[in-house]
């Protein structure tokens, strides 16, 4: 009978750790929200150009050189898994602009959550693409597209807050 009354006790509080710790987590997503980080795309530009690839492979003893591109495709994947929390961010500034009563900033707002969805999605393979890539560092991660359309959903996200606020300049990537 003891051990029941403990084992019930001890689920209790279980359960009120774990609710406490998804509340916590919850707050604190809610507190970060709706803040993009600035990407320098430039610099993520060249991070994946092939004719950078090319020149550090013939410039490189071959060990030095695999070294380097599993640094470079670390970073590659970092600046992915921040252009992936943008579009999460801009998920959201585009769903409150669907219930906007302006046409063209519902318009701007469905245009930015349909883009952002496809970073979403892409920045999944593009991360595939580079685990393989850190495995095999003398194949190429092929993301260049990727950055592409996120320079497209950046001007979609310029153009969604210079109608929402004119005053304002929204840049969630660094040129």
């Amino acid at each position: 009978m003891n051990i029941a009354i403990t084992l019930v006790i001890l689920a209790a509080l279980a359960l009120v750790f774990v609710l406490r710790f998804a509340i916590v987590r919850g707050l604190q997503r809610d507190s970060y929200s709706l803040q993009v980080q600035a990407v320098d795309v430039q610099a993520f530009r060249n991070l994946i150009s092939p004719a950078e690839n090319e020149y550090l492979r013939q410039r490189l003893p071959a060990a030095d050189f695999r070294r380097v591109q599993r640094e470079r495709l670390r970073a590659t994947a970092a600046y992915i898994q921040e252009v992936s929390g943008n579009a999460a961010q801009l998920i959201r500034i585009g769903e409150a602009a669907l219930a906007s009563g302006d046409s063209r900033t519902a318009q701007a707002g469905g245009e930015l959550v349909n883009n952002a969805i496809l970073i979403r999605r892409n920045a999944s393979f593009a991360l595939l693409r580079i685990y393989v890539a850190l495995v095999w560092p003398y194949g190429t991660a092929g993301v260049g597209k990727f950055v592409d359309n996120y320079e497209r959903l950046s001007g979609t996200a310029m153009l969604l807050g210079r109608l929402q606020n004119p005053a304002i300049a929204f840049r969630p990537s660094a040129h």
